[in-house]
């Protein structure tokens, strides 16, 4: 299982990823909003989304879990 971590602390403003979607390593999960800048969160591996901890409009801080991804089979 790989986590997917806020790198900084910033809202969320969209969630593209969805439990049980595949995504590709790139991809974007969640697109972050700090000081009016848009950051866009991208998937390290390809795999399925397996937990979205997140929603638009939370707040998140440096370090909190935002998805989770189980890896692709190889």
């Amino acid at each position: 299982m790989t986590e997917v971590r806020a790198e900084i602390t910033a809202n969320v403003w969209q969630v593209p990823a969805q439990v049980g979607s595949t995504v590709a390593a790139g991809d974007e999960l969640v697109i972050l909003e700090s000081m009016k800048m848009e950051i866009p969160v991208e998937a390290p591996i390809a795999g399925t989304v397996t937990a979205v901890h997140v929603a638009p409009d939370d707040q998140v801080t440096e370090g909190d879990l935002l998805v989770e991804i189980e890896p692709s089979a190889s």
